[in-house]
């Protein structure tokens, strides 16, 4: 469909534009003293509003010849052609409406279409045409622009999907690498608790199908997620493992993509308790504060760690790196310091919430 007839605002500037060319009309016959205002105005208007339906049909002309397939003689011969073709048929508009108005308005006078006049107006005729064609051409590119850039934004996104789900297939098949191997020690030591991690570790992933393949979530819902890790984790620890999840009301309903904290859970046990002989508390802590959603995950680690082992090469830190740059690009920042025999990884986020 030609995309001005189907939109109502495009038509009305269109029309609109037709009627400043019956103005124009008008006066040209006023002034090549042809005919008085009345009589130009009962003239051209109608004439150059019925002509615009026929000037409409250089859209389809245009897309016809599509500006990459263009060349010099094809042009001249399709718009050439066509600008006579609507030519006559502006011309035939005039003399059937002038005959017409004279017969409708009995005050009217009729225009003297003379040779001289009629080869005017056909003149004019090719050339409104060959401006309507220019103007269809500009919106043709116009268009061509907006829908690029549509493609290219529906690109990104779908671009950034593949990375996230991506990032998110690299984070399950590690923690579960990491909980099969510690089923299978309490195997041979601890039947009971190998079959309850089992069973809590199943639960984990029940709870992971239904929350990974969310955008975001409420920060309420991964903390329930990190409950269930821990309770995994603390089958595997014992008293070795403390948590202390200290999460501020405001902060509760705030949005975060899914399992952003669970890896940094992860990680402080991994290279912080595991390697203390009386063990530690991982904490958490949440607040919104202006317009940010503030996380801050700590944990105590060895005062002479092994380089090697440091939690900032911990798979858990690059993929959280990598997806906030995916999803908020600049607007979010992730950090973490290492003082005091303490490590501690500091998030701030914008903040939204979740409607109820």
């Amino acid at each position: 469909m030609h995309p001005i007839l189907t939109n109502a605002r495009k038509l009305l500037w269109y029309l609109a534009a037709w009627m400043l060319t019956g103005l124009f009309v008008a006066l040209l016959l006023v002034t090549a003293d042809q005919a008085r205002w009345g009589s130009a105005l009962w003239f051209a208007l109608p004439a150059a509003m019925l002509y615009s339906f026929v000037a409409a049909s250089a859209y389809y002309v245009c897309r016809s010849l599509p500006m990459a397939k263009r060349h010099f003689f094809s042009a001249v011969a399709v718009f050439g052609g066509a600008s006579l073709i609507a030519g006559f048929a502006w011309l035939a508009i005039c003399h059937a409406w002038n005959q017409l108005a004279q017969a409708l308005a009995s005050g009217y006078a009729a225009l003297p279409i003379t040779q001289h006049l009629a080869v005017v107006l056909f003149a004019a005729g090719c050339g409104f045409y060959l401006l309507s064609i220019l103007a269809h051409d500009v919106l043709i590119a116009f268009d061509n622009v907006l829908l690029a850039e549509r493609r290219a934004a529906e690109s990104r996104v779908l671009a950034r999907d593949a990375e996230l789900q991506v990032l998110r297939t690299q984070i399950n098949p590690h923690f579960l690498f990491n909980s099969l191997n510690s089923i299978s020690a309490l195997t041979t030591m601890d039947g009971a608790a190998a079959r309850s991690m089992t069973i809590e570790l199943a639960q984990f992933f029940r709870q992971t199908l239904a929350l990974s393949e969310k955008q975001a979530i409420p920060l309420a819902d991964e903390l329930a997620l990190c409950r269930n890790f821990l309770a995994i984790e603390k089958i595997r620890f014992g008293k070795k493992l403390e948590s202390a999840l200290e999460i501020a009301d405001n902060a509760q309903r705030a949005l975060i993509p899914p399992m952003i904290l669970q890896p940094l859970l992860e990680n402080a046990i991994k290279h912080g308790i595991r390697g203390l002989v009386d063990g530690g508390t991982v904490s958490v802590q949440a607040f919104a504060r202006e317009q940010w959603l503030h996380i801050a995950v700590s944990n105590p680690v060895d005062s002479d760690p092994n380089p090697s082992n440091t939690a900032g090469n911990g798979t858990g830190l690059k993929n959280i790196r990598q997806r906030f740059a995916s999803i908020y690009g600049e607007r979010a920042r992730v950090s973490w310091t290492l003082a005091d025999g303490q490590f501690l990884v500091e998030m701030a986020l914008p903040l939204t919430y979740h409607e109820v």
